[in-house]
């Protein structure tokens, strides 16, 4: 085991939507910020759905900005569809969401982490913490490699013991095409916290080569385009529009007659699902 001995006023475990503004946070501010990460291609990478913002998120993507974050801007360079929400309800369920080119957003928070004065962008999966005195003091690396800093901020995401069902099957990962993290779990677990376990999902995706589009309902996004930054308006991206279809009584018996190979109603997954966002065999069971 080697103690790396450059010391760092922050470490900052992942680099996704989080650890990003967290990293570029603390070296704006002045600090020497080291981000560690699994997968050093994929920094902010979008694991399902490409989108930022919504009815549960807007109005966050927003105050990051406020305070001199990169999120706000960076969807305004890379987004391909914007669209304000709920516009006949009242002001306070109103949001903007945005459709994002998800390899040129990629590329650009890669780009801007790797660019900023004070931050240091490394390839490595974080298994341990060093404790001192009763706080945190530094990690170890799955090398062996021991690094110390002042504070520790652990943005982990979906990867802490991460396992992925997809129908009857499943393996560990924190998403698709990478691998877990498991060795900070039991870090965690050693200093005594409790662990729980969260849910997401993803609806399955389609062939676009394989659709009929003259038989949908075309939905372009809203001119003039939204904001989420308070910054310059950059140049935008050609606009894509998105498209509308609905399932049928043929749909929902198929979906029926596969309830069995969906891990929730298999017993794979113990959940209840998401209350305002059920997947669409919860919608055909719950609303026959």
């Amino acid at each position: 085991m080697s103690v790396e001995r450059e010391n760092y006023e922050v470490i900052v475990v992942g680099a996704g939507h989080a650890g990003i503004e967290a990293g570029l946070a603390s070296a704006r501010l002045g600090r020497k910020t080291l981000m560690l990460t699994i997968n050093a291609d994929n920094v902010g990478q979008m694991s399902c759905n490409p989108a930022i913002g919504g009815i549960g998120k807007g109005h966050l993507v927003r105050e990051i900005d406020a305070l001199g974050g990169e999120m706000g801007r960076a969807i305004e360079e890379c987004g391909i569809q914007f669209r304000r929400l709920n516009t006949r309800k009242g002001p306070a369920v109103r949001a903007t969401r945005a459709q994002a080119d998800k390899a040129r957003y990629r590329a650009r928070m890669k780009r801007t982490v790797e660019t900023t004065p004070g931050l240091t962008l490394r390839q490595a999966e974080v298994v341990g913490l060093l404790v001192d005195s009763g706080g945190v003091c530094g990690v170890e690396t799955d090398s062996g490699e021991c690094i110390e800093a002042a504070a520790v901020v652990l943005t982990t995401g979906t990867f802490l013991e991460g396992l992925m069902h997809l129908g009857t099957h499943r393996k560990p990962g924190g998403r698709a095409g990478d691998r877990a993290a498991h060795g900070l779990s039991r870090a965690l677990r050693d200093l005594g916290l409790r662990i729980g376990r969260l849910k997401t999902g993803t609806c399955p995706r389609l062939d676009g080569r394989t659709i009929d589009y003259a038989r949908l309902e075309r939905q372009p996004g809203d001119e003039p385009l939204p904001r989420f930054s308070f910054g310059p308006e950059p140049p935008r991206l050609a606009q894509v529009a998105c498209y509308i279809t609905h399932t049928n009584r043929a749909t929902h018996e198929v979906i029926r007659e596969s309830l069995h190979l969906s891990p929730m109603y298999s017993g794979a997954i113990r959940s209840r699902g998401p209350r305002y966002c059920p997947s669409i065999e919860d919608k055909v069971v719950k609303f026959p």
